[in-house]
């Protein structure tokens, strides 16, 4: 194990408390964390409870009991989720709740494993919980996703070194991309924000009328939505504290106009979609919707994902990443989207998020899409960033100017 590592794993506690999900005095914390994780998890629970969280609650979870009921369970299983757990999610989402993922799902999960029963299972999820994910995409609550090493994950990213170091090697690389091994990582984080939130003011300042995409497989033109405002970092939720939705996150956010999508875009690293692994993307848009699609491995799960919905054929997110970010520096697919997206610019097909227009967050599904925004039960990203990439922005009087050149920030 790394030198000093308990003194790490307890600075990386004390940030995912204090910036991540900010917990405040009188809350109540709800983790999902995996067995694998209960180190880490202990300590960010003794991290609330210095914080003044009123309770926390641990949703302990297990990827041997998950991929036993896909091989075992009769098939009216998948179509099937417990409506006293989504009611459960939403009373705790009505208290002012903070929610904390320990996100790490093994990229190989799912292999053997029948793509409609976890496409049926995720969709069953989603519709259930439907109210809940109001709250979350709204902002309505604090909530985090954070990343820890698992022997899945790290057998996957770090193949290439002898089995007894990746799990260490993993701890590293965690760390490093969240800035762990700052003296003060609060403070480290709060800098690294101010930064961000300078790309969001110069976007924002911008209006771009659309963006123009060019990379090799790519040929995209995305219009923005009048009213489209770009976020970055964290944000606040509905009682005004900050928090951090993603650790690590290296990108600024917003959404595109969802009829306003044309052309081919190509992606340039592995999904990890629901532990089900899809490579080498190809979609193609004509008014918004992928009327064209291909991969060379895992298809299967695109069929399934883009039968979700009507919704799940448009796209809800555009995001911008610049190539030399910490996490692409390190020259590593983590196959962990969290992680993956931080390392190059995206797209997410899916669910737009309200915070990214005017006024969003207090419009009904129907006016979110009268506004043009996406409205979908899922929200998937994939990565399209690269060395190579091209970003061209058009203003409201027709005029093109750089915003990407060869990866990175020329704005």
């Amino acid at each position: 194990m790394m030198k000093d590592f308990d003194l790490m794993l307890d600075k990386y506690a004390n940030l995912v408390v204090k910036v991540g999900v900010n917990v405040q005095p009188g809350q109540v914390l709800m983790i999902h964390s995996p067995l694998e994780t209960v180190d880490l998890t202990r300590l960010i629970v003794a991290k609330a409870y210095e914080a003044g969280a009123k309770y926390v609650m641990v949703e302990w979870e297990d990827e041997v009991t998950t991929r036993i009921r896909y091989e075992k369970a009769p098939e009216d299983s998948f179509d099937y989720y417990p409506q006293w757990q989504a009611d459960m999610l939403e009373k705790f989402a009505e208290e002012n709740g903070a929610i904390l993922h320990i996100k790490v799902p093994d990229p190989e999960l799912f292999r053997g494993v029948d793509s409609n029963k976890v496409s049926a299972a995720v969709k069953a999820a989603a519709i259930a919980r439907k109210k809940y994910q109001n709250y979350t995409r709204n902002s309505t609550i604090s909530w985090s996703l954070i990343k820890a090493p698992t022997r899945a994950w790290a057998n996957k990213v770090f193949a290439d070194l002898p089995e007894e170091e990746r799990i260490n090697a993993m701890w590293e690389a965690v760390f490093q991309m969240n800035r762990v091994g700052s003296e003060d990582p609060v403070a480290a984080w709060r800098e690294h924000i101010a930064h961000l939130k300078e790309s969001q003011d110069r976007m924002n300042a911008k209006r771009y009328k659309s963006l123009h995409y060019r990379a090799p497989g790519t040929d995209l033109r995305v219009e923005l939505p009048e009213g489209h405002l770009w976020r970055g970092g964290g944000g606040e939720n509905a009682k005004g504290v900050y928090f951090v939705a993603n650790m690590p996150t290296e990108e600024i956010y917003s959404m595109p106009l969802r009829t306003g999508v044309n052309g081919t875009v190509t992606s340039t690293l592995p999904l990890n979609l629901n532990g089900r692994l899809v490579e080498g993307i190809t979609f193609t848009f004509k008014d918004g919707k992928v009327v064209d699609y291909d991969a060379e491995s895992g298809r299967e799960h695109l069929t399934s994902l883009l039968a979700t919905d009507e919704g799940a054929s448009y796209l809800g997110e555009v995001a911008l990443v610049p190539h030399d970010s910490p996490i692409s520096r390190l020259n590593r697919v983590f196959y962990n989207t969290g992680i993956d997206e931080n390392a190059s610019c995206h797209f997410a097909l899916g669910s737009a998020y309200p915070v990214n227009i005017e006024g969003g967050t207090k419009l009904t599904s129907e006016e979110l899409l009268t506004r043009g925004a996406n409205v979908s039960l899922t929200h998937v990203d994939f990565m399209i960033g690269s060395a190579e990439l091209d970003i061209d922005g058009e203003l409201a009087d027709g005029t093109v100017e750089p915003v990407f050149r060869k990866g990175n920030w020329v704005l």
